[in-house]
């Protein structure tokens, strides 16, 4: 299970590049861990320090890129970001999604996605919101400014100042779970009643296909 998604105010972080791929978002030498977290320190390295980092350094003592956006004090705590073409192309690296979500981002919109990083967004409850560019172009002025936004996903709308500006489309189904919070297991786990039934019905009709599984016991 994951945190249900519903409607979420925040601040934007304007990305203003096509083609940001996996390895600028999360760069290869930090690919170790599969712990999903612990990677939001250094999420867009390269970018966000003058020095290469490499795993388990302690970036309070590396000096920061003053001219990256994510350091300018005036988007601190921002958790929605803004960017353009194609975002998440690339390697699929599901540690991309991973060190956006540690580093606080609950939404990314983008003029469009790459395929393997959209769908890693949905398995992990990240919100990925696809605009047309002259929606992006408004968008990222908005986030330039340092303002926040609305995000409400029930009805597939963002507003600005009360406004509504914008409507997105999602697949209903991943909809659902970005709003109940649902992963994989989590979906299965609805179905646990019928799974229960049905390996209990085929036990009684296949019984030697659960002994060959007990073959070790006495």
């Amino acid at each position: 299970m994951k945190n249900t998604f519903t409607f979420h105010r925040g601040r934007a972080v304007p990305i203003d590049r096509d083609n940001i791929d996996t390895d600028q978002i999360i760069p290869k030498q930090f690919l170790k861990s599969i712990k999903k977290s612990g990677f939001g320190p250094n999420l867009f390295d390269a970018w966000r320090y003058e020095d290469e980092g490499f795993p388990g350094q302690d970036v309070s003592q590396r000096k920061p890129n003053k001219e990256f956006i994510l350091n300018q004090e005036r988007f601190n705590g921002a958790d929605i970001l803004i960017s353009k073409k194609n975002f998440g192309c690339g390697s699929s690296r599901e540690h991309a999604v991973w060190s956006l979500m540690d580093f606080g981002f609950k939404v990314v919109i983008a003029e469009s996605f790459a395929d393997i990083f959209y769908n890693n967004c949905f398995n992990n409850g990240l919100l990925p919101i696809t605009l047309s560019s002259e929606e992006i172009s408004m968008m990222l002025n908005i986030a330039e400014e340092g303002k926040e936004i609305e995000i409400d996903l029930e009805n597939q709308v963002i507003f600005f100042e009360d406004n509504e500006i914008a409507t997105f489309e999602i697949d209903p189904f991943r909809k659902k779970c970005i709003l109940e919070g649902l992963d994989e297991i989590g979906l299965s786990l609805i179905h646990a009643a019928e799974i229960k039934e049905f390996e209990e019905k085929r036990a009684m009709e296949s019984p030697w296909i659960f002994k060959m599984g007990n073959k070790n016991e006495k």
